[in-house]
């Protein structure tokens, strides 16, 4: 149930959300189990001798070990493969061990990538601090306007990053101009639909290569698995140039193998399992694919839900007293209004950020009277959530990092989630309240 949303491919055969619930599942043949069981074991028996060769030669698909692949993990693989209308997926053990698998497929000491401006702070932090320790650079550019990404564009330029809807919330990438900028500079676009998810956003329709999820958001929905997944659209040319050695060159502990050459729109997603997971150790457990599996049997239905309230919880909070700003895509006000209706027509998604006048103390005060939102660092959950990102989650960005992410010191960010509206609204309006009465 896996195709690719361009001429090579044909869209998939069935709906949304039946892909939802059955793609990558099928009654377990020795029971019949109707749900995907938890294959909680290490390692799998061979046929014999031969078998085994062909598994570690790469010769044939199958189960070695679960460092590699293990069939709780290789359903959802293929569930969200399938959501993603993309070829190949690979799972690992959080969101950000996804953005190290993807870069580890073609990156080389010295190399570097354009990253938007506008990411979460934990990908901010990763991308200028730690990938350093592997000689990789980020430049951060601003991608509101496009040819910023083209001017930033270097020889050593591995590819272009962005989120499809910016964390903490109400922006919203261009796609289709940056797409378009990677494909003329020969490089990868990778998206981060984590926001938005496949259901209000599908990255490769509008010409991206690669799309990561932290699957512990949204995908999950509950707030109980950490996860995370690469999804690969089969579509670009690794063997273009000589840029992409990892996936186009021989590959020595594989006698020679080239990635790109011997499995085509496969390449990437057979280097992420048999070379990244195996060397960097980021696995899934199958327990938490599993959750991930049945979080996603309700996807369709909890985003509406998440959109809509947000959407209400964005005009109300637009409308009071003690808020100075709300940025959220959906909202007539905001300046991604029109790139929301192109990308995420079927809604915003529901995070959002908003200023509490009076600054920094105000939005913490405002933070610590909620009873209904838990004040938590996550979004995606069931429950409604509230942060303050810049004594938390942006807290080690500087002062100018911190602006330009959408986290200034007034800001308070919420993940709406799936109660009663007028339960949230209520709580938000007394904690806005008591906030600006202690001030």
């Amino acid at each position: 149930m896996t195709g690719r949303l361009d001429k090579r491919y044909a869209r998939p055969a069935f709906g949304f959300e039946t892909r939802m619930i059955h793609a990558g599942a099928q009654p377990e043949p020795v029971t019949g189990a109707r749900q995907v069981p938890i294959f909680q074991n290490t390692s799998y028996v061979f046929h014999d001798v031969d078998h085994a060769a062909s598994l570690f030669n790469l010769q044939a698909f199958g189960f070695i070990y679960s460092r590699l692949t293990n069939p709780t993990v290789a359903a959802l693989e293929e569930r969200i493969a399938s959501l993603e209308a993309g070829r190949g997926a690979t799972c690992s053990a959080s969101g950000h061990a996804a953005q190290i698998i993807t870069f580890f497929a073609f990156m080389e000491p010295g190399d570097g990538f354009i990253a938007s401006n506008r990411l979460y702070g934990g990908s901010v932090t990763q991308f200028g601090k730690s990938f350093r320790k592997f000689d990789w650079h980020a430049a951060f550019v601003d991608v509101d306007e496009p040819e910023n990404v083209r001017r930033a564009l270097t020889p050593q330029c591995k590819a272009i990053f962005v989120e499809s809807l910016a964390n903490p919330g109400g922006v919203v990438s261009d796609l289709e101009p940056l797409a378009e900028i990677a494909r003329d500079a020969g490089i990868p676009l990778i998206v981060d639909n984590t926001l938005a998810t496949p259901y209000l956003c599908q990255p490769f329709e509008w010409g991206a290569d690669l799309v990561v999820h932290s699957t512990t958001k949204y995908l999950s929905g509950n707030g109980t698995a950490v996860g995370g997944c690469v999804v690969d659209s089969g579509a670009f040319d690794w063997g273009q140039s000589d840029k992409f050695a990892g996936l186009s060159e021989p590959e020595p502990a594989y006698h020679g193998l080239r990635f790109w050459e011997t499995f085509g729109d496969l390449a990437f997603t057979v280097h992420a399992h048999a070379v990244s997971l195996r060397d960097l150790g980021a696995t899934m457990a199958p327990m938490n694919a599993f959750q991930t599996l049945l979080g996603i049997e309700t996807l369709a239905l909890r985003m509406e839900r998440h959109c809509a309230n947000a959407q209400a919880v964005a005009e109300y909070l637009e409308a009071h007293e003690a808020v100075g700003w709300v940025s959220y895509a959906g909202l007539e006000s905001s300046p991604y209004r029109a790139l929301a209706a192109k990308y995420l027509p079927k809604g915003a998604g529901s995070v959002l950020t908003f200023g509490v006048k009076g600054g920094y103390e105000a939005g913490v005060r405002m933070v610590e009277a909620c009873e209904l939102f838990s004040h938590l660092a996550n979004i995606g959950d069931s429950r409604s959530l509230v942060l303050h990102p810049a004594s938390t989650t942006h807290r080690q960005l500087s002062d100018a990092q911190r602006e330009a992410a959408g986290a200034g010191p007034d800001v308070v960010r919420l993940s709406v989630g799936l109660e009663s509206l007028d339960d949230l609204i209520a709580d938000l309006d007394q904690a806005l309240r008591a906030a600006a009465s202690a001030g």
